[in-house]
């Protein structure tokens, strides 16, 4: 079953591989789709969708770092950068906790993802759905993404 986020990828003629793992429905988080991919949480990015001043934006960086509110704040312009609430998830993105990819959400919201993954030759993200891991090059997910490459995580 193609996803969404896949189906922009086809679209754009990138190459990708999508694998499938068993999903912890009280583990949702990165270092746990690490530990199940058995890919090295490096690689692995999580997507965080936050609401800076008026406008929803996305940040998408290394599983088991932490994202820097103000950071992303500066860089995206805005004078407060906060979390949206997880109720709000599927309402803002159409994705649920757990299977939000940085592409094919409701809306194309603008994207920054953190310059680390630079160092990296294949990271994944979701496919859009839990248990499902979308793998390809990083530059792939900046063009992919249109997104803005800069420092976000916590120190």
């Amino acid at each position: 079953m193609k996803t969404n986020a896949a189906r922009i990828l086809d679209g754009l003629k990138i190459l990708y591989e999508i694998k499938e793992y068993e999903v912890d429905k009280d583990y949702l988080d990165a270092v746990h789709t690490a530990s199940k991919t058995g890919i090295s949480i490096e690689k692995v990015y999580k997507t965080i969708v936050c609401k800076a001043d008026n406008e929803y934006i996305v940040a998408c960086l290394q599983g088991d770092l932490s994202l820097n509110l103000k950071a992303l704040a500066k860089i995206a312009g805005a004078k407060r950068c906060e979390l949206i609430n997880l109720k709000d998830i599927t309402k803002i993105t159409g994705y649920v906790r757990g299977g939000c990819s940085p592409l094919g959400m409701k809306k194309h919201f603008r994207t920054f993802i953190d310059e680390k993954i630079l160092s990296q030759e294949q990271i994944c993200v979701s496919a859009g759905i839990r248990g499902k891991q979308i793998y390809l090059k990083p530059n792939d997910l900046i063009k992919a993404t249109n997104a803005t490459l800069c420092d976000i995580t916590q120190d």
